[in-house]
This record gives structure tokens, sequence and C-alpha cells, in this order.
């Protein structure tokens, strides 16, 4: 339900400009004067949470101190609040810390005026003065000064009017110190947290070559901020990689808590250089990161990388661990084979940059040179000078067929199956070569003592056959395996 308008008078002005009820500013004297910001830094990875440092300077007084921090993010994690006076560091010392969350919203007046008197003003125009019975379940319940009791529901209301806002009520999120300090004057002051709510992601624009032999590939980083506040002009560094976090235990946090194609070369934007065990992208200009807001930067970009696709048949069941001796486990019916993009990220590839994990979109010009999507998948963080495999689709003119032709229980621990797999080609004028892996998945003894193609041993229970089909010709691969049971 969306209240149109709140009338509040009193000391709403006082509770926006200092965020200080009256009774503390006289029992501890507020940093007197409006801050200035003098900078703010993200560390913002790609789990969805942000480390800000944002610098300010205040004018203190000798003494105690109230120092309000406004305009802090409403995601933050108040467990991770670091604060220290750059200016005087030793002199300055943190007493208390605070983080408010009670904000004004209709809520949260209507809680706070039980039994006193507002004013309403319907939908219609009628106006309601009396005493707050309830404001709960999605009405107002009110009674006159002659006793009468009206209820009004909150989608019916216009205009809510209260005397002021009530101490303890602020307008944003705020983390509040009391704090002593040696000296009188400007200090420049620094507040480091956690947010979550901010993230970014790699997007990969990828232009495969008509022959799919090569590759343009452009990286954008895109930055998402929810974390309910603005960053202007920040210097903004981007991690990549797994950092452990301890997941929250949602029952101990409050709910104040909850919440194109080809470009021309031209300098990097984005730097990219080891920080520890991670990945740091730093971007060379101030960036402003508002509230809600979706932020492309391009941060690496090549051309003519080389590349190649490729045809999997792979229709077996991986090895799951254990035995199975029953003769219709493992088939799955599977006839179709997967289309892939396969392209180094090494030197030699002519890439030589290291990719965090993010959304991939690969596209092929057709033949009046409109670029076509073909295929989008994820791919993992991969280091420089590893591989990328990226699943597109299926192909549309291959057909693949795997049966079980012998099933034979020697003995109690000795079994024998045989399989043929038929792989067909339905192109008119082009040769595939398609890959097709067989999964050894009964038990991890095994043999293969009979086959109609050689192949390769991938790993303790895969092997791999790989067979060129002609167009309009169809393969046909045979083999028999013998597994070995413990008694």
């Amino acid at each position: 339900m969306m209240l149109k308008r709140f009338l509040l008078t009193g000391i709403l002005a006082l509770m926006i400009a200092g965020g200080v009820s009256a009774q503390e500013a006289t029992q501890n004297p507020a940093a007197e004067g409006e801050p200035v910001r003098d900078g703010v830094s993200l560390a913002i990875y790609n789990q969805g949470t942000a480390l800000v440092q944002d610098r300010r300077t205040f004018t203190f007084a000798e003494g105690i101190n109230t120092l309000n921090f406004t305009d802090v993010a409403a995601g933050i994690d108040p467990t991770s609040v670091t604060f220290v006076s750059l200016t005087d560091p030793s002199g300055t010392v943190v007493l208390e810390q605070n983080y408010v969350f009670d904000l004004v919203n209709s809520s949260a007046l209507l809680e706070r005026y039980l039994d006193e008197i507002i004013d309403i003003i319907a939908e219609d125009g009628t106006a309601y003065r009396g005493q707050l019975l309830s404001g709960r379940n999605g009405e107002i319940i009110l009674r006159s000064d002659a006793g009468q009791v009206i209820v009004i529901g909150l989608d019916k209301v216009r205009d809510l009017r209260f005397p002021e806002l009530p101490g303890g009520l602020i307008t944003r999120p705020t983390l509040r110190w009391m704090l002593q300090s040696a000296v009188a004057g400007e200090q420049q002051v620094a507040l480091t947290y956690l947010t979550g709510g901010l993230n970014w992601t790699a997007d990969y624009n990828v232009l495969l070559a008509a022959d799919e032999r090569s590759l343009d590939l452009n990286g954008w980083v895109t930055l998402t901020n929810q974390s309910g506040a603005s960053y202007t002009d920040a210097l903004v560094k981007l991690v990549a990689g797994d950092v452990n976090r301890i997941q929250p235990d949602m029952g101990m946090v409050s709910d104040g808590l909850m919440y194109a194609m080809r470009s021309e070369a031209v300098a990097p934007q984005v730097e990219q250089r080891d920080f520890s065990q991670y990945k740091l992208y730093e971007i060379n200009r101030p960036v402003t990161v508002g509230m809600n807001e979706t932020k492309q930067v391009e941060f690496v970009t090549a051309a003519a990388i080389a590349a190649n696709t490729i045809f999997v048949y792979d229709a077996s069941t991986p090895y799951y661990g254990g035995q199975s001796r029953d003769q219709y486990y493992g088939q799955t019916g599977i006839t179709t084979v997967g289309y892939y993009l396969e392209f180094g990220t090494g030197e030699e590839s002519g890439l030589d940059a290291a990719l965090p994990a993010g959304r991939i979109r690969v596209y092929q010009e057709d033949t009046d040179g409109a670029a076509l999507l073909i295929g989008e998948n994820t791919i993992n963080h991969t280091a420089k000078g590893e591989n990328v495999r990226v699943y597109l689709g299926n192909a549309f003119d291959l057909v693949g067929e795997r049966v079980q032709t012998n099933f034979n229980l020697i003995s109690s621990n000795v079994l024998e199956e045989t399989y043929e797999i038929r792989l067909r080609n339905r192109k008119e004028d082009q040769a595939v070569e398609v890959r097709v892996p067989e999964h050894l998945f009964r038990w991890t003894n095994w043999e293969i003592v009979s086959t109609s193609m050689a192949f390769t041993p991938v790993d303790s229970s895969t092997i791999e056959y790989r067979a060129t089909v002609a167009p309009g010709e169809e393969v046909v691969i045979t083999y028999t395996v013998r597994y070995t049971f413990p008694f």
C-alpha cells in the first residue's frame, strides 16, 4: 500500500539535518557542520558482497562528540564496521558505536502514534480526526472526540497527518558514534564496512568466424547496485575468485538489516593483476555507481583468437561409485549430439588473459553480414593459459544411437556387456568428427575385451572414441567391456 503524502511538522527538519535527538544533542554535542565527503572506494566481490571505504571530514569539539554517518548502504553488515580518524588516530577514541535503522515509514509512524491524535484525508476528500487505536492489518481505527469508532482501509487513505516526527525515527540508515576527541577542529575519518546488494559479473560477447577457426572476444564488467546507497566518483576494484564467507544465521538478523560486437583498440579501462589467491580488476577512472543501477565497463578485448568447434555424443551414464549388476542400469536413450566451442586463454591463442566467471554469448555472421546468436552459456573462473569449452546447443543434422546388444553375467563377480553406437551425419556436404565419451559406470575394475575402433583412455572410468562421419553416411562403433567385482 502506498500512502501518497506525509505532512510532518515539529522537529522533522532538525532530525534530517543532525540525525540526533534533542536530548542526545544536549548530552553529547554533534560534530559541527555538514561533513565533506573526500572520497569513496569499492572492492566488489562477484558473490554479492562489497567492501566500502568512505572518507569524510568533520569538525570536532574537544571532548565527547556524537558523530553521524548517513547515506550508508541499507545492506550493511554492522558487525563489519571499522572507524578510524586519519587526522588524529591516537587522540580520537570511539566509546560507542550504533547502527540506527528505525526509518520513517507509514508502519513506524502508526506504531509510534498509538493513542495519539492524528488527521486523515480519505481518497474522496473526507477529513477524519481522532485518537489512533490501531494501524495494523491494512486498516486504521480511530476514535473521534464524540466517542465514535471509525475504520478506514489504508488503501483508501490519501493523506496521513502527524503533528511531529517521534523521537528515534530517522530518514536514512545511520551509523552513529559516541567518541572522545583530544582536540577541537577538522578531522578526516575513514569508515570501512561490508555490504550486500553490490555485485559484479563478467559478460562476454564472442563473434565466431565463418570457418569456426577463430573468434573475436569482448568482455564487459556488469555492476549491479541494490545496496541501498549511491557511490559518486568511486574508485572501483573488482575481485574475482571464490572468497570464503560465513553465511549469516538469518534467524539472528534484525529485520532492519534485511534487505557491440567489434570495437577499435583503445587504452584498457580495467587493469588486471594478481591479489593474494584471486584476480583483481581495477577500473582506471572514477565511476559513479547509482542506487538500483546496472553499469557496464569493457575490461578485455582481443581479435583473431584461435578456436575450434567440436561435436560430442555423450549418451552413457557417469560412474557414481558402487557396483551395479542391473542389466538396464545406465540406459539413457540420448540421441542428440552436442555442439561445443573451444578456445585457449594463453598468449599462444591470441587472448593472453584470465577470464572471471560469467556469461558468454556466441554469435556468427550470416551470408548477409548480420550476426546471429548461435549459443549462450556460462563459464567458470578460467586462469590464463587454460582452455575454455562452451556448450552451445545440439547439432541439428547429427544423430546418435547407443544400444546394449549383449549382457552376460558370467559369474557372481564377472559381467560382460556389449554396446553398439551409431552416428549419422545428415549434412549435405560437410564431414564431421564426433567425439564419443563412454563412461564405464558399473565398477572401477574393467577391461575392454573387444572393440571395432581405437579409443583413448580419458580417466579411470572413461574412454573416448573419435569418429569422422562423411555427409549422408553412418559410422558404427561396437565394444565389449568386462567388469570384475570383488567377492
